[in-house]
């Protein structure tokens, strides 16, 4: 036999004796689990994986390995929400675009549900949750978790709002949607649908009176520059959906997937106490640049109580999922 031979023999038998000594965990690869954003490094739902990712890979070190990818890296939100499906991804983090794979979502559209986020975990943890995770079932894809997003607030150059009577005639840009453009409109204000890149010129100009956003865009995008009064009118909230695909949770070992899936139901909390601690802190930086109030939380929520049987709302949401969440805020 050729010494060169021999020596590949020799090697090839001692990695084979130690891989005999060595446990199955040190042989084995981690499964890979890759985890698409469209937001960018440093955005609190950055935050909120890095954390996530932490904690799966302090409890499962040997079988998960968790690859976060922001800024769409992966492909377009939308074919990521579909690809999670057919197995051609693993997981997302995502907002308003689940709303085209789960009608039910559109739920948070629904004005003055969550005074607070305690209120939003009483969501979590009720019916109104399990009857949301059965639209993305349906999809291929299972609902882990809701963790934070943020509330939005109102701007305004002509004074504070307080009650509902305040926002009449005030001329409000809103997105195209249109569950938010018959909100503003049936409290009294004249929504003004317009693409976000023409908010600041048209605050600037007059062409509108007010925005609504969460205060850190109002912080961000240096609205207060062009605005006097910043209203925590908390009028709408939505969350962060985290969703994995089927197919991948499918490929895990039973004991593995149900650690993951725990994981992610409990940094929802941790997500929200982010988010509280950030709103107190973007709002009393805001304070030295606008004038900063609180409002008639109730007032408001009475005067917005009719929308909730508004086909503009039933139609796209759906009246089980509407009469779930009511009933697990006690809004009936």
């Amino acid at each position: 036999m050729p010494f060169a031979n021999y020596r590949t023999i020799r090697a090839t038998l001692a990695a084979t004796a130690l891989g005999a000594c060595l446990p199955m965990a040190a042989l084995a690869n981690p499964t890979v689990l890759q985890i698409n954003s469209s937001l960018p490094d440093g955005s609190f739902a950055h935050v909120f994986l890095q954390e996530f990712e932490s904690r799966v890979e302090a409890e499962l070190p040997d079988d998960i390995d968790v690859q976060v990818f922001m800024g769409n890296t992966l492909g377009s939100e939308e074919d990521v929400l579909q690809g999670l499906g057919f197995g051609t991804h693993h997981a997302s983090l995502s907002a308003s675009a689940v709303v085209q794979i789960n009608p039910r979502a559109a739920v948070f559209d629904l004005p003055y549900l969550f005074e607070n986020r305690e209120k939003v975990q009483d969501f979590a943890a009720s019916p109104a949750f399990d009857l949301l995770a059965e639209g993305f079932a349906g999809q291929g894809m299972v609902l882990a978790a809701l963790w934070d997003n943020g509330f939005r607030v109102i701007t305004n150059s002509v004074r504070p709002i307080v009650t509902p009577s305040d926002l009449e005639g005030l001329k409000i840009r809103t997105p195209t949607s249109r569950q938010r453009v018959t909100m503003f409109n049936t409290l009294g204000a004249n929504a003004t649908p317009l693409s976000f890149g023409e908010v600041y010129s048209g605050l600037d100009q007059g062409v509108i009176d007010g925005q609504e956003n969460p205060a850190q865009v109002v912080q961000s995008a240096r609205l207060y520059e062009v605005q006097e009064y910043m209203s925590l009118s908390n009028h709408v909230y939505l969350p962060t959906f985290l969703l994995f695909g089927e197919p991948f949770l499918n490929g895990l070992d039973a004991d593995v997937r149900e650690t993951l899936l725990r994981i992610a139901a409990e940094t929802a909390p941790w997500t929200f106490a982010w988010g509280d601690e950030t709103d107190a802190r973007v709002v009393e930086e805001l304070s030295a640049e606008i004038a900063v109030n609180e409002v008639d939380f109730a007032a408001f929520q009475a005067a917005a109580m009719p929308l909730y049987d508004d086909p503009v709302f039933t139609d796209a949401i759906g009246p089980e999922m509407i009469a779930a969440t009511r009933a697990a805020l006690g809004l009936n």
